[in-house]
């Protein structure tokens, strides 16, 4: 009886790896290296690494029923990967070398969407059918369950919350290549260039002034709007503002019970689900209005969690 799963998050530095039980239990956790140098070979380091722990558990390969993998990029159906820019892969069919080098099956899903399943299965969204989540760091990720499943789209691209147009009339460039993405308002990196270029224009007093522009950070901004900071807590509110109003466009069409917010940005706290899902009332009609606005609970677990119920 195949009673363990695998669940492997791949990240730019490290990769998170777990043992589960199928009820959910972590049995063990640890981490490795993310080599990306040209010689590499990250999914032998991923196999070989497991492989060792199951020697060291005293488990064989058999008592386990498969592993899920996260990985940094958009997956096809198959389990392939054209482009992962932060793993230098390039048309890798991760899926299949996975099963080649382990001996069991392999899930494959994008990073984000892994976490989403993760927070359903044992964190925040615990126990809801249709949940979104949305991660806030150096850029906006997310990840969309629908009746239980992830949703990934027809070429892998589903769940890309950071890359919908909120702005059709900005001129900066986002990284993806596009201009006016909601990544480049409410990300931690979009509420420190608005928050700059705001305070270059106004003379109002704000405490971010003691710091240098090049100085202040998302924390900055969010603590000082804590302590009362007039300023920095109108910045907040333009950001959970858009940030709403991003949401509505998806709760139009999903019509979630739950937003799920994680990330780094998230650790601000209540501020954040709070403002949010008030001005989310401006933007969504009938019952979304009810919609809950939570705070991701299993941090930088999420994605080992999602993997391993990919497979289950």
């Amino acid at each position: 009886m195949n009673e363990y799963v695998i669940g492997a998050d791949i990240g730019g530095t490290t990769v998170k790896l777990g043992f589960f039980t199928s009820q959910g239990e972590i049995v063990d956790k640890w981490e490795i290296p993310t080599d990306c140098s040209p010689k590499a070979d990250i999914l032998k380091d991923i196999a070989e690494s497991c492989k060792k722990k199951m020697e060291a558990s005293g488990l064989s390969v058999k008592a386990f029923a498969g592993i899920g993998i996260g990985v940094p990029g958009p997956v096809k159906d198959d389990g392939s990967v054209q482009r992962c820019v932060n793993l230098g892969w390039e048309e890798k069919h991760v899926k299949k070398e996975m099963e080649d080098l382990l001996g069991l099956p392999a899930v494959v899903e994008n990073d984000a969407n892994m976490a989403a399943l993760g927070e359903v299965w044992k964190g925040s969204a615990s126990g809801c059918r249709d949940a979104v989540m949305v991660t806030l760091g150096t850029g906006v990720g997310g990840g969309i369950i629908v009746g239980g499943e992830i949703v990934s789209g027809s070429h892998g691209f589903g769940g890309e919350i950071g890359h919908m147009t909120l702005n059709i009339h900005e001129t900066s460039r986002c990284n993806c290549g596009k201009a006016g993405c909601v990544e480049q308002y409410c990300s931690a990196t979009g509420i420190v260039r608005e928050t700059r270029k705001t305070l270059e224009k106004t003379d109002a007093w704000s405490s971010l002034r003691e710091y240098k522009p090049s100085e202040i950070t998302s924390w900055h901004i969010f603590e000082a709007a804590k302590a009362g900071d007039t300023f920095a807590k109108t910045q907040v509110d333009v950001f959970c503002r858009r940030l709403a109003r991003a949401l509505s466009f998806i709760s139009a069409v999903i019509d979630p019970e739950v937003f799920v917010i994680g990330g780094g940005v998230s650790k601000a706290g209540e501020i954040i689900t709070e403002n949010v899902s008030r001005h989310f009332k401006e933007f969504a009609f009938g019952g979304q209005k009810e919609t809950r606005f939570v705070l991701a609970s299993l941090g930088n677990d999420a994605g080992i969690y999602g993997c391993a119920r990919s497979v289950l």
